[in-house]
């Protein structure tokens, strides 16, 4: 083009109709998801030397770009992942305190009815009205456990159902990504940013935005490609390949979904702590630092009353003269060894203390010809030896019902994750709760001293010696010698 009126004015028309189309594209496109604003980069077309000096020949049209700051995009995207980690974390947990909170759907109310029947029943052991009471509320005490853990164990179902769902909208995004990576590459050529595909760009970078509502993400620009990383940076797109996660069943509990990493030697479980953000990482923290809780901690609670009411149902004695017995039946712990398991030991956990239960999960590995028990809430090695404990770990005993642990192998102890779903009333039969003293003292009417004796009081469940059934007159020789009836002995 030359310095001549006609062709500087035929370069600023050109300009100006490259200017116009692109504002038109942009008002167009005002409302297009991840659209980013565009811009005409004009540029000197030059100048001819004419001998005197140089004339110049008008403008020329360098390019178009997209008016973008990658610095704010990344800022941008990494708050958008920690919005809809905390969002999806508070639409699940609202669940559980919706739940928990119900003053006529909750525990509270079936608890208290549950003591108010025991206080009633204390006062008038007799009454066969009062027993009845007490053995509905206790009917409804378990009837409300099992409620509870139901609801609980649906919106687990529902965590678990959206974990899969999650990981599949994170493949798709990946492979657009990677087509995307090649149709830009394709479009720029050998001229790369020079020449940029802007409509294409903004497709890509919608879809990193779309991405990172999933999961947390990092990129970074190789050419005219994205390389998109997630967790402790593995790879999800390089260039134009995928690497897919996948929904994985746990080794160690063929009920929890995990999230697995596709890679050339097969499928590796990836630690679910490494994803912050996203709605995957919300339904993740959600799933392991209030579901998992809260089911346990209601089965603890479930556990606990049963163990401590037993126990103290044991030590009285019904209205046909019989012991006490269970009074609540609960579950014993759940112990799942992990299916990468190379050895054939078979664990045996039970209950030993309902009062030492700490509601938490734990590990047991076989490492190096040692057992390392870790307390799974606090990560706390709470037992490292040779052989399993002799004595109570938190409220548990543990013991090998057969075969032998092969070094690495591992195993799952839930000990109240099933209390509240199996808490359930032994007894359906009024006459068969212990409400009464099996002791009952009297003074003799011809005593002449004025000794007393006291109530009586059982500290132990009885064993099956019908001797206890026989009642024991104590008789004074004197001030300080007696007898009893049915031994020879005098006593001092």
């Amino acid at each position: 083009m030359g310095s001549s009126i006609l062709g500087i004015g035929q370069s600023a028309l050109s300009a100006a109709q490259v200017g116009l189309a692109t504002t038109a594209h942009n008002i167009a496109n005002a409302n297009s998801p991840g659209y980013t604003r565009q811009v005409v980069i004009q540029t000197s077309a030059g100048a001819q030397n004419f001998g005197g000096g140089f004339l110049g020949k008008g403008t020329s049209v360098e390019a178009v770009r997209r008016v973008y700051d990658e610095y704010l995009n990344i800022q941008v995207t990494n708050a958008q992942t920690q919005k809809y980690g905390y969002d999806t974390y508070a639409a699940q947990i609202k669940q559980v305190e919706d739940m928990m909170a119900d003053s006529d759907a909750g525990m509270a109310p079936a608890l208290q009815d549950f003591f108010s029947g025991v206080q009633s029943l204390a006062s008038n052991p007799g009454s066969v009205p009062t027993r009845q009471s007490m053995l509905s509320s206790s009917q409804a005490l378990a009837a409300r456990f099992q409620s509870m853990d139901t609801r609980l164990q649906d919106i687990r179902n529902g965590v678990e159902g959206a974990i899969g769902d999650t990981i599949r909208t994170i493949n798709s995004y990946a492979q657009q990504i990677a087509t995307l990576n090649d149709a830009i590459a394709k479009a720029q050529g050998p001229s790369g940013d020079q020449a940029p595909a802007n409509d294409l760009l903004d497709q890509r970078d919608q879809l990193i935005s779309e991405l990172s509502k999933e999961i947390k993400v990092s990129y970074v620009k190789q050419g005219s490609t994205y390389n998109v990383f997630i967790g402790n940076g593995q790879p999800l797109v390089v260039d134009t390949q995928t690497y897919n996660l996948t929904p994985t069943v746990s080794p160690t509990d063929g009920t929890r979904t995990e999230v697995g990493y596709a890679s050339g030697g097969g499928v590796v479980v990836l630690d679910e702590r490494n994803f912050t953000g996203g709605n995957l990482g919300g339904l993740l923290d959600f799933r392991a630092n209030t579901l998992d809780p809260a089911q346990s901690q209601l089965g603890r609670v479930a556990v606990g009353l049963a163990m401590t009411f037993n126990a103290q149902h044991q030590l009285g004695q019904d209205r046909n003269g019989a012991m006490g017995g269970d009074f609540f039946k609960v579950a014993p712990p759940v112990v799942n060894a992990s299916s990468r398991n190379t050895g054939n030991e078979q664990l045996g956990v039970t209950l030993a203390d309902g009062t030492a239960l700490t509601g938490s999960d734990y590990q047991v590995r076989f490492v190096g010809g040692q057992y390392d028990i870790v307390r799974l809430s606090d990560k706390t090695h709470v037992y490292t030896g040779a052989t399993l404990p002799t004595t109570p770990v938190d409220g548990l005993s543990f013991n090998s019902l057969g075969g032998a642990s092969a070094d690495g192998d591992e195993f799952l102890v839930r000990p109240t994750i099933d209390g509240a779903a199996s808490f359930s009333v032994v007894i359906n039969d009024v006459n068969k709760i212990a409400a009464s003293s099996p002791i009952r003292t009297s003074v003799g009417t011809n005593n002449t001293g004025n000794g007393k004796i006291s109530a009586g009081s059982v500290n132990a469940p009885a064993p099956t010696d019908p001797n206890l059934q026989v009642p024991v007159k104590i008789t004074f020789a004197s001030a300080t010698t007696y007898t009893v009836s049915g031994d020879p002995t005098t006593y001092t």
